[in-house]
Parts: C-alpha cells; sequence; structure tokens
C-alpha cells in the first residue's frame, strides 16, 4: 500500500492505472476506522481492481460547535489496518491540499433543499461541506466507482443528486449498515459512549424497526408513526432531534401509497449525536 499525502502523486499514480485500462473504487472516509468501513472497503474491491481509500477530517463539514477539533485522527492505526485489506493508496491530504486558497475562499458545492432538510435543519452548511469535499475528491481519483455508507443516507441522496446534476462519471454503491449485536450502528463517534450508553442508544434502531412493522401492517398516518418512535427513544433516556418518514429515492414527503419510504432518526445521548435509518417496502 502506498500512503500519499499530495493531489499531483496521487494523480501521477492514477494515470498508470488509467493507461492500462484498470478500474479504480474510492472510499472516502474520516478515518477511525471501524468494521463498517472496511465492509465498504471489501465491496470496493469487488468492483474495482483498485482500491483508493482517502482519509480527510473536512473541515467544511463540521459547525462552529461541533467536533472538528476533537474528532479522533488515529492515522498510524488506520493504515495499519488498510494495509491488512489489501487496498492500493491511502490518500491522507492536509487541509492546505484539499484547500488550497483556504477555507473561506474555496469554491462550494451545494445540493439545495434537501441539504437543508432533516440533518441539514440542525447543521446548517454541514451538507455543503460533504459535497464540496467529495466533488473534490472524485476529481481528484476519477474513481469508477464510489462506496458510500447507508448509515448516513440522507448524504447518500443527496449524493446521488450531486453526481446526476453535475454529470459526474462514477457509479455509487451504498454498503449495508454494520451494527453492534444489539443494533446500535457502528460510528466512528460510539468510542465516545460507554457500554450502558451503547445499550441505551440501541433503542433507536428498534424504534424505527418497529415503526417499519408499523408501515408494513399499513399505518398510513406517518405522523402518527414518527411520533410514536420519537416518544419510544425519549423515554429511554434520548434527546430526539427527529424521527421522519420520507420516500426513500429522493427524500420528497411521501404519500400514502408511496412503495418505498425512509424512516429516519437523529437524537442526542450525551454530547454524541446519533443517526439511523431503516428503508421499508411496502409491497413486501
Amino acid at each position: 500500500m502506498k500512503q500519499i499525502h499530495s493531489v499531483d502523486k496521487l494523480r501521477k499514480a492514477i494515470a498508470e492505472w488509467r493507461e492500462a485500462g484498470d478500474t479504480i473504487a474510492l472510499v472516502p472516509t474520516m478515518g477511525n476506522l471501524h468494521k463498517g468501513h472496511m465492509s465498504l472497503i471489501s465491496l470496493a474491491a469487488e468492483y474495482a481492481e483498485h482500491v483508493i481509500v482517502s482519509i480527510f477530517v473536512n473541515p467544511t463539514q463540521f459547525g462552529p460547535n461541533e467536533d472538528y477539533t476533537s474528532y479522533p485522527r488515529p492515522l498510524e492505526v488506520d493504515s495499519r489496518k488498510l494495509v491488512r485489506a489489501g487496498i492500493d493508496i491511502l490518500f491522507a491530504p492536509s487541509v492546505e491540499e484539499m484547500y488550497p486558497r483556504g477555507l473561506e475562499n474555496s469554491a462550494r458545492v451545494l445540493v439545495p433543499e434537501i441539504s437543508e432538510q432533516l440533518c441539514g435543519a440542525s447543521r446548517p452548511g454541514h451538507f455543503m461541506g460533504v459535497t464540496s469535499v467529495v466533488s473534490r475528491l472524485f476529481n481528484i481519483c476519477r474513481p469508477d466507482v464510489a462506496v458510500f455508507g447507508s448509515k448516513d443516507y440522507q448524504q447518500l441522496v443527496i449524493l446521488r443528486q450531486m453526481v446526476e446534476g453535475l454529470h459526474i462519471p462514477v457509479k455509487l454503491l451504498a454498503g449495508e449498515t454494520e451494527r453492534d449485536a444489539n443494533g446500535l450502528a457502528l460510528s466512528s463517534r460510539n468510542e465516545k459512549l460507554d457500554d450502558a450508553q451503547r445499550a441505551t442508544a440501541a433503542v433507536i434502531f428498534r424504534a424505527l424497526e418497529d415503526a417499519a412493522i408499523a408501515l408494513r401492517a399499513g399505518q398510513s398516518e406517518f405522523v402518527d408513526v414518527e411520533k410514536t418512535a420519537i416518544e419510544k427513544i425519549a423515554a429511554a433516556g434520548l434527546d430526539p432531534e427527529y424521527v421522519a418518514i420520507r420516500n426513500a429515492t429522493d427524500l420528497s414527503m411521501p404519500q400514502k401509497n408511496s412503495p418505498r419510504l425512509a424512516i429516519l432518526a437523529a437524537a442526542h445521548l450525551s454530547d454524541v449525536r446519533l443517526i439511523d435509518n431503516v428503508l421499508v417496502n411496502i409491497d413486501e
């Protein structure tokens, strides 16, 4: 595995693969890798001959009171995991490399409306930061495929719209959400929770699963389903931010006959913000 920190060196390495006609997969991450990330890397390897993993804690997707400075950055530990995974390149650029004109003067990419909803309502500018950095990574790497986790479902939908709107020639793959045995979705921020808190946090997934059962049983009063899920999450001691039922394709407001739905949730436990989602095919 090569560890590369500069855009120019990465492009030179990729050029050799392109000349040989090889395919390339990109797995963008912020590091502090866990089993969920490794499953995305395994999926990437199924679809391309070469795998690039980027590790970049992107400052433009953090709000002023969020955990950018304290976000874990165990690059050496992550590097050893990636060597064992057999990837080709770890791309770990600096902030200056990704934003050479500075954070305030750099170009941004925005997918309107959807970026201000759900998680975007409480984290203004977050998704613009995500699309701005991912579009840069796509321009630098020119991957054939890029792999993202389904846990960040709103992010996945936004990136699909960005790729379509900007005519970026990349196929986006969604890896399944990896979970603890109790159902808690894996996240790099989970390490801030102790065992008891992790057990408590698992109620989010159980509440969403119960909501999915209600929808499959024919419940079409979506507000009532959302309210019940919020009450279950709050009763466990979490601070629910939202539970929302949306059309799975574009996160628009659903109709009573919508065939495929996404139930999304965000909640806080201590100083940790947790998100999760469940997809529901009503016809099944």
